[in-house]
Formats: structure tokens, sequence, C-alpha cells
């Protein structure tokens, strides 16, 4: 069995439905009984390169070059899946089965859905006011339901906003997910000031990998049912 440490949550959620078990993950990876070697930001390079891993598994899109640089220099192998969009993640999964050399289960494409025709305003974090744009997955899967991102054409990938700049892209929509910002209830109003607003689970919208088909469904099923 290879020895892996995941520095990516979707990563270590995708080898656990896979029953292969890292030997160390980061403590965002919500698994409390695998060992942590900190965050995706500050992995601690000296404890992963002690653990003498066959892999070590990162995403360009959470995790630093100089700490893959850092490890490689190490000596230590490392596999970069980081898929961009809905449509990537079923191959990108399978150059990571490949690396690891298992048969990769639950990882098919994403069916094609019923496109919802709405305008979507996506907060990702507060104080300050930060969105995302098109080159994001985030927007691919708003785009794979037909939801247009308001601030796609943004030059930063994670631009800061604020609300009357969302309320002038004309939402129909705010979409507050539960991560990486913990959205709740509680901002609904202030939010609503811009467009009706609705939780969602954050996992769902930036999580991918074994999850993406079924993330999909349900966040098409959750905003189609909206009036």
């Amino acid at each position: 069995m290879t020895r892996v440490v995941s520095l990516v949550p979707s990563v270590t959620e995708t080898l656990l439905a896979w029953e292969v078990q890292p030997i160390a993950c980061t403590r965002f990876c919500e698994q409390p009984s695998l060992p942590h070697i900190g965050g995706t930001k500050d992995p601690d390079i000296a404890a992963i390169v002690d653990l003498a891993p066959d892999l070590v598994v990162m995403c360009d899109e959470e995790n630093r070059r100089e700490d893959a640089d850092a490890l490689i220099a190490a000596g230590l192998a490392v596999h970069s899946c980081s898929p961009r969009s809905v449509g990537e993640v079923a191959p990108a999964l399978d150059d990571l089965a490949e690396a690891l050399g298992v048969t990769p289960t639950g990882a098919g494409a994403s069916a094609p859905v019923e496109p919802l025709g709405r305008r979507a305003f996506v907060p990702i974090w507060r104080r300050p006011w930060m969105t995302m744009n098109g080159e994001t997955y985030g927007s691919s899967v708003l785009e794979w339901l037909g939801v247009v991102n308001v601030f796609a054409d943004a030059g930063d990938r994670y631009p800061e906003v604020d609300l009357d700049a969302a309320r002038a892209a004309r939402p129909d929509v705010v979409l507050a997910p539960t991560e990486p910002y913990p959205f709740k209830d509680r901002h609904l109003a202030e939010l609503g000031t811009v467009a009706p607003a609705v939780l969602v689970d954050g996992q769902d919208l930036f999580w991918w990998g074994v999850r993406t088909p079924r993330a999909v469904a349900r966040l098409h099923e959750q905003l189609a049912s909206l009036s």
C-alpha cells in the first residue's frame, strides 16, 4: 500500500472513499482520527519528511509552491491534483489513482443538469468582502448548474468587493457558502440587501473529488427549489 500524505482536504476525503488511508493530513481535512501535519498553507515540512511517504498530494490552489519545492528538494515525490473545473475532476482523479496504483471508485463524470438560469453573487469572505472570478472551481460549479457568477470577469481570482458593487452587478440570488468563511443564518439579513440570500454547503461548492457528482446534484436541487 502506498504511504501517502494528503495536503488537500478534497483529496483526503477521496482517498478515504477509495479505502486508502493517508498516514497524515492537514488540520483542515476534518479527519480527527488521522495525524495532522499543519495546515494547507503552513504544513510541517520536517514532520512530513520524517514520515517518509511514498507520495505527497498537493493542489496549486490550496498549497504553496515553496512547500512543494521544499518537499521535492528533500527527495519526496509530489503529485499535483488541481482540477479547475467540474469537467476536469474525473481526469484528475484518474491521474491520482494511477499515481497511487489503485482503482478509483465513485469518481465518474458529473451528469448534465437542467440550467437554472440565475445570476448569483457568492461571497467567500467577510471583512473584507471577497468573492471569486470565473477562473475558479467554485465558479465552474455555478456554470455547470447554469448559474452566472456576476463577478466572473473580475481581474483577480479572489477579488475584494463591497456590497454596493455586488448590488450593482444585479444578481438575483446571493449564495452564502458555509466555508471558507463560516456564513450562518445571522448573516443572511445583511446579504439580503443585495438579493435574496441562502446558505449553501461550502464543501459542495468548493471541494472536488468523489463528492463532485453528488455535490452538483445537491446544489442543483436546492437552487431549483428557490422561488
